[in-house]
């Protein structure tokens, strides 16, 4: 569990972040903050594109960032939105991939704080990892 001075700046980098979302075709900005082991934080924004499956989500823009930094062990990442939404599914198995314990927090955009706090593994249960992949 991450300290609440970290979860406050996790909240504010996902918002200023969700401003820079490019999102010409929904209108649905998502900004995301993640938070490395060593307390680095990364930060991605949703990027669409006019073919639909070549839109990059905001959680896989942060993860990629860190990953191409070297900081593939996170603690934390906060999503800010309209309504405070949870990852997509494809975010989902993405970020499992890295952690079932990563700690999700929902931020409403318009009210501007975190709504819900959660697990991943609580959004993704009975998950498909690489430790399950080595035992078939």
């Amino acid at each position: 569990m991450i300290t609440t001075q970290q979860r406050d700046k996790l909240v504010a980098k996902a918002l200023e972040v969700r401003e820079l979302a490019y999102a010409p075709y929904s209108q649905f900005h998502v900004g995301a903050a993640l938070l490395a082991e060593d307390g680095e934080v990364f930060a991605g924004c949703n990027v669409e594109n006019c073919s639909y499956g070549l839109t990059i989500c905001a959680e896989r823009s942060a993860a990629c960032g860190a990953i191409a930094h070297g900081k593939n062990r996170w603690l934390a990442i906060a999503i800010a939105s309209r309504g405070a939404v949870t990852p997509c599914g494809a975010c989902r198995l993405f970020l499992v991939e890295f952690g079932a314990d990563l700690e999700v927090i929902l931020v409403d955009c318009e009210r501007k704080k975190s709504l819900e706090v959660l697990k991943l593994s609580d959004l993704l249960p009975r998950h498909f990892t690489p430790e399950r992949l080595r035992k078939t």
